[in-house]
């Protein structure tokens, strides 16, 4: 094995679980906060089949990453920092930090003018879903209380609801985000069916210990959320960043941060809900809270400006030796 390849496999093990991994919070986190009474493999199967059919469909059309990868070519040759930057997310994702896998992975791949419009619909979508999460919750809240107990006759219709909306939000991160672990593999057509059998039975395995332990560290933002744990909060919040990465999916084929627009998201959620019933005891938890998820996006975009001018030094002072 040369050590291109090695590169290359490592760094697409490691990608394949941490970046599943770490955006679950995201994506899957209010399901299994607010469904603990299902059995851990019922979820791990419904999700499993929906990360099939998204990725065969995709496949099939003639790209895994559904145009996500346009414009970042496969690279000739696979370097060390191609491993370097799923190694972190993975240390990163096992202290339960969540960053943005997209922009902390794609980085090392991508040219610095891809970057900047990486970076530029990244903090659109936190805005964008800051604002309507903010106008919306501000909306809910004079309707109903997301906490009160689900009525007996209702609770049944607001679980499907759950689980239909979960199935979509999957969906939908599945074409924004799987474009950053498809980055280590052939381009469109080229993808052959060995390795994309391959590919999806390294995933699904991946999930399969996501649900065994519940969402891992990672897990521990959803559930410091107001309501997450509640069945009809969990359909809304799923629901609604769905429906936010369904519109950026259509504005633009360059990848995004979906973590970014989850925590504008939980932000303008959580705004909203202070400004509904604040009470001295809500502000001081509140904006400690949401300056902390805050503070942890940052690192994730820190951390990957570090990487990519390490290795733009590395590379020039080969140039120059």
């Amino acid at each position: 094995m040369s050590l291109s390849l090695f590169y290359c496999v490592t760094g697409f093990l490691m990608a394949a679980y941490a970046v599943i991994a770490n955006d679950s919070a995201q994506t899957l986190g209010t399901f299994i906060s607010s469904n603990k009474d299902s059995k851990w493999y019922l979820k791990w199967f419904v999700m499993s089949t929906v990360m099939v059919l998204t990725l065969t469909y995709a496949w099939l059309s003639g790209d895994v990453a559904q145009g996500r990868l346009n414009a970042i070519p496969l690279p000739e040759v696979f370097e060390w920092y191609h491993v370097a930057a799923p190694a972190l997310l993975l240390v990163l994702t096992r202290y339960g930090i969540p960053v943005s896998t997209t922009i902390l992975t794609l980085s090392v791949f991508s040219s610095s003018f891809v970057l900047e419009k990486i970076l530029l619909k990244s903090a659109v979508g936190y805005a964008v879903a800051a604002v309507v999460a903010y106008a919306l919750w501000m909306l809910i809240t004079r309707i109903l209380n997301e906490r009160d107990p689900v009525s007996d006759e209702h609770r049944q219709g607001w679980r499907i609801a759950q689980w239909i909306a979960t199935c979509f939000l999957w969906h939908q991160w599945l074409s924004h985000d799987i474009a950053n672990v498809a980055v280590y593999l052939s381009r469109g057509t080229e993808l052959n069916a060995l390795t994309f059998v391959a590919f999806m039975a390294i995933l699904i395995a991946g999930l399969g210990r996501l649900f065994y332990t519940q969402g891992g560290k990672i897990q521990e933002m959803v559930l410091s959320k107001s309501g997450t744990r509640f069945v009809r909060s969990a359909t809304i919040i799923d629901f609604v960043y769905a429906l936010i990465l369904l519109y950026f999916k259509q504005y633009s084929e360059i990848p995004m941060s979906t973590t970014w627009v989850f925590v504008g998201l939980l932000t303008g959620r959580e705004l909203a809900i202070y400004s509904r019933f604040n009470t001295g005891k809500e502000i001081k938890h509140v904006f400690p809270m949401l300056l902390g998820d805050f503070l942890k996006m940052l690192i994730g975009l820190a951390l990957s400006i570090i990487l990519v001018a390490f290795v733009a030094y590395i590379y020039s002072a080969r140039i120059y030796s």
